[in-house]
């Protein structure tokens, strides 16, 4: 079960990146006043560095099998989840308040950055969050 965790969770780093780049390429700073994005930086930037780091501690886990590892990992995945859910919340809302951008070829809407998200993207990362939560507490409790 542990190869599972480890599997699901590279997995959804790797969705979770392509939505932080998405992103980045459409965040303007200077732009904030016509379409301010609803995910603030320093959210996103410990939803994705905590997500990553809890992955190298649990590898290391895994490689040591040391308990206090397995617990810091646990913690570590309960803060990207409050994160990431506050994040999706925002996301919903933002979704929903704007069309999609480039629905209309006449006009033109500047839309906050996350607008941009593919709902399958968001989805599949949301998904696979949700397993690696329960495949690392299956194994932590379990093992």
């Amino acid at each position: 079960m542990s190869a599972a965790a480890s599997f699901t969770w590279i997995a959804t780093v790797v969705f979770g990146l392509v939505l932080l780049v998405i992103w980045l390429m459409e965040y303007d700073r200077e732009f904030q006043s016509a379409a301010a994005t609803r995910l603030p930086v320093p959210v996103i930037s410990a939803h994705a560095l905590l997500g990553i780091g809890g992955l190298m501690v649990w590898v290391l886990y895994l490689v040591g099998d040391q308990k206090r590892l397995a617990l810091a990992t646990v913690a570590d995945l309960g803060v990207v989840a409050i994160l990431g859910l506050v994040m999706a919340v925002r996301w919903i809302g933002v979704y929903r308040a704007y069309a999609a951008p480039g629905s209309a070829a006449s006009r033109l809407v500047t839309v906050p950055p996350e607008r941009h998200f593919p709902r399958p993207v968001v989805i599949i990362h949301g998904v696979l969050a949700v397993t690696t939560v329960v495949l690392v507490l299956f194994t932590v409790l379990f093992d």
